[in-house]
């Protein structure tokens, strides 16, 4: 329990988080079905290849556009760049009134645009949901001032928990490559600022991957997303299948997941089973009662295996061909932990990690390929001790990098027919967790930018984004969920 949180959330705690200056953890906006994908309506600025592309996805969503009026090409603003100005929403602006474009929409979704006066906060005295910038435009440093111009008279007006989402293509290649890596500094820091819950993020599309953008975009708009911030997403071209249920996006598909028994795995084979896949959960024998309980939950399938027994990777691979006739999803989510200093630690100490959380993965792609269907999701949990490092965890974080290197090559593996990424939680209210010292885990849960620690269903969340069927262009990436640790990079 976060006893600092709840302290935090009353009105003295309130006054003395303020006085003091200490962290102030803001509840976050977490996905509940039904709910609308944001509390506000969306500002979208820029003028690149993204722009209409982005606000189709928005609009459709069922989420209000409103368009700042900007440089489109090589035209616009002069060197002022895109502003916030210019605002139609078929109604007022704060600090302006703004005439009516085509095809505003007062509610619901839709696309809005125009020219008004300035602004600083969303129609009609709303706060932003979102402020979405397509930065694909940018092709020389000088126009980095565009990125000023559009969010410094809005970012205040931005709604609790609301999300900035910048629209960059690939630097390599770039018109400026220098502009759009300055694209990377600029959302990280932003990320940094933002209060309330609110997270910042960049996505990094390549040419003739406009169609694959949507269901990434949707994820970080959406309270998926509530525990990721500061991250750099690639979309490559790739096929981008709407699912026929939006709310079930994987019905008819098979996800196996291992370490399911409890903790993260748990909440993965929730969330998978939730979004409609038939989860095959496995952990080890000796899990039993517990596995099974998950496995009822999610109406789903048991099995038990040790994944690091010689046998166990044709064992998963033949049940999965044999009961399912393959499978569509595979999480690699066990992990164990032995912690020790390298001076101290033990042979067999480094030896059990390394087995369970990075050979046993190798192990297992070899025959799962063979039965992964077209189209496949393969999905490494790391963790943020993996990219940064920790002491006392040589052997962990290792393992954990490993799990990187392992999909990168995968990825490349499995371009045209597949994908893989990663996700690396950062500090999650497990049992693990719940059982370490006072003090660090005080550190692990504020030294991020949202000031709290994440929840498992937030690393589920982020899995079910990678294996979504329109996700196809995301592949190679490694994604924190960590809420913006201030360890790594």
């Amino acid at each position: 329990m976060d006893r600092y949180q709840s302290f935090a959330g009353t009105a003295l705690g309130r006054l003395v988080v303020r006085k003091l200056g200490l962290p102030a953890p803001h509840p976050l906006r977490r996905h509940v079905p039904g709910q609308p994908l944001l509390d506000g309506p969306v500002l979208l600025g820029g003028g690149g290849r993204l722009r209409g592309p982005v606000g189709r996805v928005i609009a459709e969503a069922g989420v209000r556009v409103v368009e700042a009026a900007g440089r489109s090409g090589a035209g616009g603003q002069g060197a002022g760049g895109s502003g916030a100005s210019g605002l139609v929403d078929g109604g007022s602006v704060d600090g302006g009134s703004a005439a009516a474009g085509d095809g505003a929409a007062a509610a619901g979704g839709g696309v809005a645009s125009g020219v008004g006066g300035p602004a600083v906060g969303a129609v009609s005295g709303e706060l932003w949901g979102a402020l979405v910038f397509d930065a694909t435009g940018i092709d020389s440093v000088a126009r980095l001032r565009e990125l000023h111009a559009f969010f410094q008279p809005v970012v205040r007006s931005l709604a609790p928990c609301g999300r900035v989402v910048v629209l960059g293509s690939p630097p390599e290649g770039a018109a400026s490559r220098a502009a759009q890596r300055a694209l990377e500094g600029f959302t990280r820091s932003l990320g940094k600022e933002l209060r309330r819950g609110a997270t910042a993020q960049l996505v990094q599309v390549a040419e003739g991957a406009e169609g694959a953008i949507g269901s990434t975009v949707e994820f970080l708009l959406s309270g998926r997303s509530a525990y990721v911030s500061g991250q750099v997403v690639r979309i490559g071209p790739a096929e981008a299948p709407a699912p026929s249920d939006r709310g079930r996006p994987l019905d008819g598909q098979v996800a196996l997941v291992t370490g399911a028994a409890r903790g993260i795995g748990a909440a993965i084979a929730e969330v998978l089973g939730r979004d409609g896949a038939h989860v095959v959960c496995l952990d080890v024998p000796a899990s039993g009662a517990a596995l099974a309980e998950v496995a009822n939950r999610v109406r789903g399938s048991a099995c038990h295996f040790d994944i690091t027994a010689p046998d166990a990777p044709r064992g998963v691979a033949e049940l999965l061909a044999e009961r399912h006739g393959g499978v569509d999803v595979v999480v690699h989510n066990a992990g164990i932990t032995r912690d020790r200093t390298l001076g101290r630690m033990t042979p067999d100490e480094w030896d059990a990690v390394l087995s369970v959380n990075l050979a046993a993965q190798e192990r297992l792609n070899g025959e799962l390929l063979r039965v992964l269907r077209r189209g496949g999701r393969v999905v490494g949990v790391s963790s943020i001790g993996g990219v940064a490092g920790n002491a006392g965890q040589t052997n962990y974080a290792a393992s954990k990098a490993g799990v990187i290197g392992l999909v990168e090559a995968l990825s490349e593996e499995l371009r045209g027919r597949g994908t893989a990424n990663a996700v690396a939680p950062g500090f999650i209210e497990t049992a693990m967790t719940a059982a370490m010292p006072l003090l660090p885990a005080l550190v692990g849960r504020r030294l991020n930018s949202v000031a709290q620690g994440g929840l498992p269903v937030d690393v589920a969340e982020a899995v079910a984004w990678l294996a979504h069927p329109a996700s196809g262009g995301v592949t190679g990436n490694v994604v924190r969920v960590c809420g913006q640790s201030l360890l790594g990079a």
